[in-house]
């Protein structure tokens, strides 16, 4: 802590005497110049600047062009952000924006400028140019950052049904944080400058435009480079600002919500009521839920995977699938869970899945207990199911920090966790060692209820 002070101090330090340095460098060209309406020095433009600060003229110009500029980029940045949301899920869409995009991009904001003060009263010509300069620039980098997602994940979520709250902010936000910080940085900074310019070409009443253009008209370079400044200070400002809030919504982490509602949290209430029974057996052995396939064929690239084949896995039940690797267990388990469809053949399922990855699929910048309470939906339900497995000191953990034995039975407790009907487990017991895997074979039985368990392993 100490150091990291030291070192924000030293980094202070060394960007204020850049600053003086080239204050002083202006402050010998002002001199050389010799003429006021050539250049002023840094002093005169300072006084200036605090002798308009003092007039009720400065805070209207300031305010205005505040209220403009900030107007036109928060409407282009929710803009964007939608349009890129839409557009990720819809190729026709995004192909039917990219050349409206391209052309905001490319068009000088001059040639926009007049355009639109020809169309539009000048009051609304910074609003306007700002909203064409920001939106796509977020559009473009959210739509890169909703495409940067692991598909992975994606793919987990659909599988436990997460609801859109849980997959945007645990799936998606960490996704798009480097993007939209980037696209952000860029567009704040251009929003002052497009704005300013579109204030100065239409000079509407109550803005720094108007009176930068008045400054020109009259030839008071000191004026000049005191509404300069303040642009600059108020840009900084506004960029701080908006920084800020992106830091507080990238850190903040919500209330995972579940997907169960209605008829469906009542039969899972049902269902938990009977797993907490001592005994956990029903007549034969079965229940109604169960999952069957018929004729099932699945192949990739001309080869075969599956052929032909017809099982039956009845509730109440763990099934161990047992063989080799690369003999086609995982492809077996995407087909039951319906991320893949059969070239042939019938699969028949009652009730939902839950689902253990053969990769652990975890949003590494979280921890296992949020992990798990993203399917889950409770954290007190979370946090007990994984200290069966885990230590406490490992569940607060992000789960990078974790080793590859601990992630693996975090993402175990997620799927046995996760209310369902049929649970798959695709090499659950990988990078665990003889104590460790019985303890998760034991948590396995004590958990199942009388669901259908289909564990896929070569162990």
């Amino acid at each position: 802590m100490f150091r990291e002070r030291c070192g924000r101090v030293k980094s202070a330090k060394r960007r204020a005497l850049i600053l003086l340095f080239w204050l002083l460098i202006w402050h010998i060209l002002a001199v050389f110049a010799g003429n006021s309406l050539l250049l002023v020095t840094p002093l005169e433009a300072l006084l200036t600047l605090v002798r308009l600060s003092v007039t009720p003229q400065f805070w209207e110009a300031a305010g205005g062009s505040m209220l403009r500029i900030a107007g036109g980029f928060f409407l282009g940045f929710f803009t964007g952000l939608l349009l890129a949301a839409a557009a990720a899920g819809h190729t026709l869409l995004e192909e039917l924006l990219s050349p409206v995009m391209n052309l905001f991009k490319t068009v000088p904001v001059a040639s926009l400028t007049v355009l639109l003060l020809i169309w539009w009263s000048s009051e609304m010509l910074a609003v306007s140019i700002c909203f064409l300069v920001v939106t796509p620039e977020i559009y473009l980098h959210t739509l890169e950052g909703v495409r940067s997602t692991d598909r992975k994940l994606p793919e987990m979520a659909k599988v436990f049904r997460m609801p859109f709250w849980n997959r945007f902010f645990y799936i998606y936000r960490p996704s798009l944080k480097p993007f939209l910080y980037g696209s952000m940085k860029l567009s704040l900074g251009m929003s002052w400058k497009s704005g300013v310019a579109a204030e100065i070409i239409g000079t509407p009443q109550g803005s720094i435009g108007e009176r930068l253009y008045m400054a020109k008209i009259y030839l008071d370079t000191a004026e000049l480079f005191a509404w300069t400044a303040a642009v600059i200070l108020l840009s900084l400002l506004f960029e701080k600002a908006v920084m800020k809030i992106a830091a507080c919504f990238f850190a903040w982490e919500p209330s995972c919500r579940s997907a169960l509602t209605g008829a469906k949290k009542k039969r899972i209430s049902r269902r938990a009521a009977v797993r907490n029974e001592e005994t956990e057996e029903f007549p034969n052995g079965t229940s109604a839920d169960g999952i069957s396939c018929t004729n099932l064929t699945k192949s990739y690239g001309g080869k075969t995977v599956i052929s032909d084949f017809t099982a039956s896995y009845p509730a109440g039940r763990i099934h161990y699938l047992r063989s080799p690797s690369g003999s086609g267990k995982t492809t077996f388990l995407r087909l039951l869970c319906g991320l893949e469809e059969p070239d042939a053949g019938r699969i028949e399922r009652q009730g939902c899945i839950s689902m253990m990855f053969q990769e652990d699929r975890l949003c590494e910048d979280y921890s296992a207990l949020l992990n798990v309470e993203m399917a889950v939906g409770s954290n007190s339900g979370a946090k007990e199911a994984l200290l069966m497995l885990l230590e406490e000191s490992a569940i607060e953990r992000p789960c990078r920090e974790l080793s590859g034995g601990m992630k693996r039975r975090a993402a175990l407790v997620r799927a046995m966790e996760a209310e369902s009907d049929i649970v798959l487990l695709d090499e659950p017991f990988t990078g665990m060692d003889d104590v460790t895997r019985e303890r998760a074979r034991q948590y396995i039985e004590d958990r199942r209820g009388n669901r259908t368990v289909i564990v896929a392993t070569h162990i």
